[in-house]
């Protein structure tokens, strides 16, 4: 192999060290907003608050639910005002959809929730008992404990304090919408995305079955039925394709010697798109039937509408599409100007180089209509 030219090699040097000899790029990272504030309303925080990235439950199950619903990290705080203290744990998930889940699960059984519209998406939720207050806000939620009582005036502003989540990210999830508000038991919503929430939660139905691996939601609640309490059990899976397998996988199930054992009472399933509907319990037949008869899916469509432009781009816009259409009118008129001389003048010089007049002959320059035969 001939050796390399003196040309070539200096060539090489330089391409193997242009990527060294580049300057670095900066990258511009931002710092996290807090969980917690320094302070709000009255109340001061009496340290820095402590950071985490794994949840500080005691409970072992209930640190396992929120990683399962997307825990992404945790702060904790005490907050002092005239003599009188709380503890405040806060714990940020990835999206409000987890948030809610986590609030759902760690609401106790008697504790008084914020009043709501029926079937309305709440960014912010509200859940107080003697000494314990629970609070979601947006993708944050936070535990309050202690003998200093918040007001709704105190929470409001410590929510208005937590990080915010914008977009898709920042909605709660609609299915526990729809859960009708009549004979519902108070504080008997649950919402899960995962099986453990949802084998921790009291669920009557196999978890496996669930496809909670296909990203299903459930939303369950307690209703006074006529021969005792009866469990509403909704299920929104991604597709109606999804959907109806799950459905025959649970008819299975509840066909089944398994399913016939679990004492489920009245058992009314149907299948609305992707959703399924699952009555069980002290519910009469009638009461079953009218109960998920009465769910229909609602479609929510948003879009990001573009901001109107300013008035000078528009006449920007319309004085240069007009300049085209002039300048295209111009053009197309000169080359049928210039496309008429050549093939009106080119005839006649041909004609003229053959030895023929320029245009005299009469069956180019008259028509004879009149029908007479030739002789």
């Amino acid at each position: 192999m001939a050796p390399l030219s003196p040309r070539l090699r200096l060539f090489g040097c330089a391409a193997f060290a242009l990527p060294f000899a580049l300057p670095a790029q900066t990258k511009l990272v931002l710092p996290e907003t807090p969980l917690l504030p320094a302070h709000f309303a009255t109340w001061q925080a009496s340290s820095s608050a402590a950071t985490s990235e794994l949840p500080l439950l005691g409970d072992a199950v209930t640190a396992s639910i929120v990683r399962e619903d997307g825990l992404t990290r945790t702060a904790t705080q005490t907050y002092a005002r005239a003599g009188r203290s709380v503890a405040a744990q806060a714990m940020q998930f990835g999206d409000a959809t987890g948030a809610v889940a986590a609030f759902t699960f760690m609401r106790q059984r008697g504790m008084t929730e914020s009043a709501a519209e029926p079937g309305a998406r709440n960014h912010t939720n509200i859940a107080t008992a003697v000494g314990h207050t629970l609070l979601r806000e947006g993708a944050s939620v936070v535990v309050l404990d202690g003998p200093g009582a918040l007001s709704a005036a105190d929470l409001h502003a410590l929510a208005d304090t937590l990080p915010k989540t914008g977009g898709p990210k920042g909605l709660p999830p609609l299915l526990p919408t729809y859960l009708p508000v009549t004979d519902l038991v108070p504080g008997s919503v649950r919402y899960t995305v995962g099986p453990l929430a949802y084998k921790a939660d009291g669920g009557t139905l196999p978890a496996d079955l669930l496809g909670f691996d296909k990203a299903a939601e459930t939303a369950t609640a307690d209703y006074a039925g006529r021969s005792g309490t009866g469990r509403l059990t909704l299920l929104l899976l991604p597709t109606p394709q999804i959907a109806g397998d799950r459905g025959r996988a649970l008819e299975g199930w509840l066909n089944s010697s398994e399913g016939k054992a679990a004492s489920l009472g009245t058992v009314k399933l149907r299948r609305v798109g992707p959703l399924l509907a699952l009555a069980t319990g002290g519910f009469a037949p009638e009461q079953a039937a009218a109960l998920i008869d009465g769910i229909h899916l609602r479609t929510e469509l948003t879009w990001n509408k573009a901001v109107p432009p300013e008035f000078h781009v528009e006449v920007r816009k319309t004085a240069s599409l007009l300049t085209s259409i002039m300048v295209f009118s111009g053009v197309g008129a000169l080359a049928a100007l210039l496309l008429g001389a050549f093939l009106g003048f080119g005839r006649a010089w041909v004609r003229v180089l053959l030895g023929k007049p320029a245009a005299l002959e009469p069956e180019f320059l008259r028509l004879d209509l009149r029908g007479t035969p030739e002789k």
